[in-house]
């Protein structure tokens, strides 16, 4: 699916769902830069993000993740899962 594509499929009248997040200025940034910290989960990935990493909040933690371009037009809480994965324990004494 083409980006642009992606960041409109609301209606006309609503507009695209774009939450606003602080950039560093400089692009792209140092080695060493620390990543951007949010919570904003249901920002939308925008093209000039690709190679930015960012700690998205899972509820618990910060999860680091790098933005490719193949993310372009999702949303930051796509990539970091916020339940557990579940599985039954087997008891030793069987």
């Amino acid at each position: 699916m083409h980006a642009t594509r992606a960041l409109f499929k609301r209606s006309v009248w609503k507009g695209p769902n774009i939450v606003p997040l602080p950039l560093p200025r400089q692009l792209p940034p140092l080695p060493g830069t620390p990543p951007i910290r949010t919570q904003r989960r249901a920002a939308t990935i925008l093209p000039n993000f690709v190679g930015l990493k960012f700690s998205v909040h899972n509820g618990k933690t910060y999860q680091d993740l790098i933005i490719t371009e193949e993310m372009v037009g999702r949303k930051l809480g796509e990539y970091v899962a916020t339940r557990k994965r579940f599985s039954y324990k087997m008891s030793k004494n069987r």
